[in-house]
């Protein structure tokens, strides 16, 4: 399996249920925030999201926030989520992930990495022996070096025969 090669491609989080995690033998998730869960830049509260997250842990999923972004951006997320997490995790690096799983108590295999990036979530998830889930990215505002990042994802994911729509 290519490094960069995602296990589950999917449009949103939302997709991601309690039966869809049973089935693969996921019992937690470790999330990327900025244009995953929330729209990058965004402070605006989402209640869909709230709702989505609430109903996975009263499924008994466990969560973990793993984010590139700022950690006093992290920590407003948190705080709203009600979950723990970091900001300024420096994926794709391994280490991040293997702190995260041990927070989580659980094993790689058991633990999926959601995210909206093949050159940081779904690489450095694959690096950990996790099982990787590429969701559609909520908006295109990223940053300049994410923009330029999405073409070349593009480029591989047609290869592995994916139509993304970033």
């Amino acid at each position: 399996m290519s490094l960069l090669r995602p296990r589950d491609v999917i449009g949103h989080v939302h997709d991601i249920t309690p039966e869809f995690l049973a089935a693969r033998g996921l019992r937690g998730l470790l999330l990327d925030l900025d244009n995953t869960l929330i729209p990058y830049g965004s402070y605006e509260e989402r209640a869909d999201v709230m709702a989505w997250v609430a109903g996975l842990r009263r499924a008994g999923i466990r969560l973990y926030l793993l984010s590139n972004a700022t950690g006093k951006r992290a920590r407003f997320w948190l705080d709203k989520l009600g979950f723990e997490g970091v900001g300024m995790a420096g994926k794709p690096n391994p280490r991040a992930f293997r702190q995260a799983l041990a927070q989580l108590g659980l094993p790689p295999q058991q633990v999926g990495m959601v995210g909206d990036q093949l050159f940081t979530d779904v690489l450095g998830g694959n690096l950990a022996g996790m099982h990787t889930i590429l969701v559609h990215p909520l908006e295109g505002n990223a940053l300049p070096h994410t923009r330029a990042a999405r073409r070349l994802e593009r480029a591989v994911l047609k290869r592995y025969g994916h139509d993304w729509r970033a």
